[in-house]
């Protein structure tokens, strides 16, 4: 069976390695339990990932069996996914990619680039290259944060940017990135 899918957001949960990984693995009907060893994920993510593919319709429960206690829930991908060509134009390769921890490495590096080679021309010409930085550190409760922390996010820089932008200003380049924060040994700050 094929299901056509026209919405972004659908299409970015499918898009995650892990959860591509689990829509293979559910052409054929499983439970959280197989999935979990044969992917060696600890259950508690991957039952977040099953939830989330529930929810967007990608995957649907085949049946329940009582378990030593427990209910155990088979599940199979819903269907085989046919995408919309038009969601996969920039707009949408930009969102898949927001998550994508290659795609931070290679802004970052060419931030790196960039600046430095701007900072060079700077110091040659005797002139102030004029940056801001913006850092700060949030603690997420639940994996699912991050993107409505993420969502909010560009609403927010997407509304302060129309504010400011400025037909034949001089273009500046924003940058928002987020990763886990190395851990801390006890006495760092």
């Amino acid at each position: 069976m094929l299901r056509y899918v026209e919405e972004p957001e659908k299409v970015r949960l499918a898009l995650s390695p892990i959860r591509r990984r689990l829509l293979e693995l559910l052409r054929e009907p499983s439970s959280a339990t197989q999935l979990a060893a044969a992917l060696d994920l600890p259950r508690q993510r991957l039952n977040y990932h099953l939830r989330e593919l529930e929810k967007a319709g990608l995957v649907e429960l085949v049946e329940e069996r009582r378990r030593r206690g427990f209910t155990e829930r088979i599940l199979r991908a819903s269907a085989s996914l046919v995408v919309d060509p038009a969601v996969m134009g920039r707009a949408f390769t930009e969102i898949q990619d927001q998550y994508a921890a290659e795609h931070l490495v290679e802004v970052a590096a060419g931030t790196v680039r960039d600046v430095a080679r701007m900072q060079s021309a700077a110091d040659a010409d005797g002139k102030r290259l004029l940056t801001f930085t913006v850092e700060a550190e949030v603690r997420f409760a639940e994996p699912g944060d991050v993107h409505r922390f993420t969502d909010a996010l560009t609403e927010a820089v997407r509304g302060v940017v129309e504010e400011f932008d400025s037909e034949g200003g001089r273009p500046y380049r924003l940058i928002a990135g987020g990763h886990p924060a190395p851990r801390r040994t006890e006495g760092e700050t």
